[in-house]
């Protein structure tokens, strides 16, 4: 992953932890309202891909410990990973295009809300993304993939006149040479892998996603509830379609590009659809980019104006992200796809403990706060969750006090201690095992390996009944707490 240039080490800052009095009079440990329910508490653990589902998307037994664990925490709401909405192979990721994936998707209801004793609420992210392919071997892009056109032809003269001697000819060159002969769309896809954009409008099937989109995210919604979710995140943040329509680089000329009415124009549609379909009595919520922080992306000006429109639709919570886009990923390797957590831009969605001045901790703070303000100064009530490196009762309790956010989200933190929050709450945080900020889990992650964490991976191996991920060197879940 990138790292500033200043590459400034910080360590996890926590400030003073709570007596069990202090944290059951807190905002933090106080109960909201999101829309028909009531969390008992303004904590939250955002989605995360484990990378624990089937290569056809099914929950599995990994699955259901890696959440039970989380659940046992007892958290306001646990966010249940990136869920697919197509019915379409996409790896070890969970899946919510077909009705076969319900009974899964129940039984991790119900491991949840066993687990947390029926203190926990659980949402699932649904999540709609374009085709990417593997970074390919030249030899192999210039003899399958590229197509020939009149313009390489143009440029290439009268000395070779069949698509083989051009092929052959291309896989010679060196890179300047190629800069010259090739699209930036070609460069990209030789170097990078092929991917879609939402403004590929050639190909049918991207121009009819504003067609298309709203159907499967609420047949996706209709699924999660007969599950017996609480409710649904619509991802519409980092590389995936839906922020691709938010972003400002959506140069679409049909009504769902260009201005920001027309880039917030399927999101809305989304949001619409779905709500008609699943009710107003189930909880429908959003997570989107404060900033894309990216060249020419959207900006926390756009954010503000579609955090206000998402409230105006309905939605009855907001959760803000930040970065995380393909746009500056790095070059991945020949037979690898680009990860889009390896840019600045994956930066600012995930900062270690190396750094710049301003620090790893809160860097999506003042951008939440703007977005939260403006929606409450267009007469909306809707809850905001701020998310960011927060690993402390101070911050956390700070920030609902000042109207930054009304729930806070904790990722990294949540899975380097899945038991912080109670710690917490009984007046026990001396016991919390600190996230350091490392991205060891997000290095695991980028390699679509199973994730852990650093600090409790290696624990306890020797034990009876020690759950161990596939390579046999780690175990899967966190140790057991005692409250």
């Amino acid at each position: 992953m990138w790292k500033p240039p200043e590459r400034i080490k910080y360590d996890p800052s926590p400030g003073k932890w709570p007596t069990a009095k202090v944290a059951q009079g807190s905002n933090l440990f106080a109960s909201i309202q999101v829309g028909s329910i009531e969390l008992r508490q303004r904590t939250w653990i955002p989605a995360m891909v484990p990378w624990r589902a089937t290569e056809d998307g099914f929950v599995t037994d990994e699955v259901l410990e890696w959440y039970e664990r989380f659940a046992r925490g007892k958290p306001g709401a646990i966010v249940v990973e990136a869920t697919g909405i197509r019915d379409i192979p996409s790896g070890p990721l969970l899946r919510i295009g077909h009705d076969r994936f319900i009974p899964g998707l129940k039984e991790l209801v119900s491991t949840v809300k066993s687990a947390s004793e029926g203190e926990t609420k659980i949402f699932v992210q649904c999540i709609d993304f374009l085709m990417m392919k593997r970074r390919p071997d030249p030899t192999k892009f210039f003899q399958r993939f590229l197509h020939i056109t009149e313009e390489h032809r143009k440029k290439l003269g009268e000395e070779f006149s069949s698509d083989e001697e051009i092929r052959n000819h291309l896989q010679t060159l060196d890179p300047e040479a190629l800069d010259k002969l090739l699209t930036e769309r070609e460069l990209e896809d030789l170097n990078f892998g092929a991917r879609e954009r939402v403004n590929d409008v050639d190909s049918q099937h991207i121009r009819d996603l504003p067609v298309v989109l709203p159907n499967l995210f609420a047949d996706a919604a209709c699924r999660a509830k007969e599950a017996g979710m609480d409710g649904v995140e619509l991802h519409y943040a980092h590389a995936y379609t839906m922020a691709s329509f938010l972003s400002a680089l959506n140069t679409r000329s049909d009504g769902y590009g260009g201005s920001l009415e027309g880039r917030v124009r399927l999101p809305l549609e989304v949001i619409s659809n779905v709500r008609e379909k699943v009710g107003e009595g189930f909880v429908l919520g959003c997570r989107f980019l404060s900033e894309e922080c990216i060249t020419g992306g959207s900006s926390l000006k756009d954010a503000v104006y579609f955090g206000v429109e998402f409230a105006k639709a309905g939605l009855d919570f907001i959760s803000i992200s930040r970065g995380g886009k393909f746009d500056d990923a790095k070059q991945p390797k020949i037979g690898e796809a680009a990860y889009p957590y390896t840019g600045p831009s994956g930066y600012e969605c995930m900062p270690s403990n190396i750094s710049d001045k301003f620090g790893p901790f809160g860097r999506n703070i003042e951008p939440t706060k703007r977005i939260r303000s403006a929606i409450r100064a267009a007469g909306y009530e809707t809850p905001i969750v701020v998310t960011g490196g927060i690993h402390g009762f101070e911050l956390a309790e700070k920030l609902l006090n000042d109207g930054s956010g009304d729930i806070i989200g904790a990722a990294r933190q949540s899975m380097a201690d899945p038991d912080w929050f109670r710690k917490m709450l009984l007046g026990r945080g001396g016991e919390i095992r600190l996230c350091t900020y490392s991205n060891y889990c997000e290095g695991l992650d980028q390699k679509h390996k199973v994730v852990t964490c650093k600090l409790w991976d290696k624990e306890g191996l020797g034990e009876p009944n020690v759950k161990m991920v596939n390579e046999g060197k780690r175990r899967a879940t966190a140790p057991d707490w005692t409250e």
